[in-house]
């Protein structure tokens, strides 16, 4: 089946990836108010009205809660992958993340720790890698099991998944 490129799959990308972009900003900042998400936007390289905001806003269910220091700002649904963290990343700098954080092995198995939400995708890129000594995965939300083949090395492994998983 042939792929035919057109104005309205650009329009879902773009919508796709600015809601990507609002999530990360609201995870990652304190935001009270529609003004300020629409200049973080901006920011990020998107130009909406504050009627798409809304609509936007309304999409992913997103409310106002009070903070910590007793604001009233916008946060997600109780959903992992956005939690809010102590140095958070520019959502430019979230979207370039392959979201590995560390690796290690005990016998013939390897724990590949990530980001919130990025397991199953590093995962998926694992099996697809082709990697002989890799018998299997299996992927939580922050965690990748890696069942290794008998005797595999083990720092010819972490060659090839330098490969697949960039820093």
């Amino acid at each position: 089946m042939r792929r035919i490129w057109n104005k309205n799959t650009f329009i879902m990308r773009e919508k796709n990836d600015r809601l990507e972009t609002l999530k990360m900003i609201i995870s990652s900042q304190e935001m009270g108010s529609q003004e300020e998400l629409l200049q973080a936007l901006k920011t990020a390289g998107y130009n909406l009205t504050q009627a798409t905001l809304s609509r936007d806003l309304k999409q992913l269910k997103v409310a106002k809660a009070a903070s910590l220091k007793g604001n009233y700002v916008y946060v997600l649904p109780n959903d992992s992958m956005y939690r809010r963290v102590a140095t958070p990343m520019s959502p430019r700098e979230m979207l370039r993340s392959s979201g590995f954080v560390s690796a290690s092995f005990s016998g013939n198995i390897c724990v590949i720790k990530t980001r919130p939400g990025y397991a199953s995708s590093i995962a998926y890129n694992i099996d697809n890698g082709n990697i002989d000594e890799i018998l299997g995965t299996i992927a939580g939300d922050d965690t990748i099991f890696i069942v290794l083949a008998e005797e595999a090395d083990k720092t010819l492994l972490v060659s090839k998944l330098r490969d697949i998983i960039p820093r």
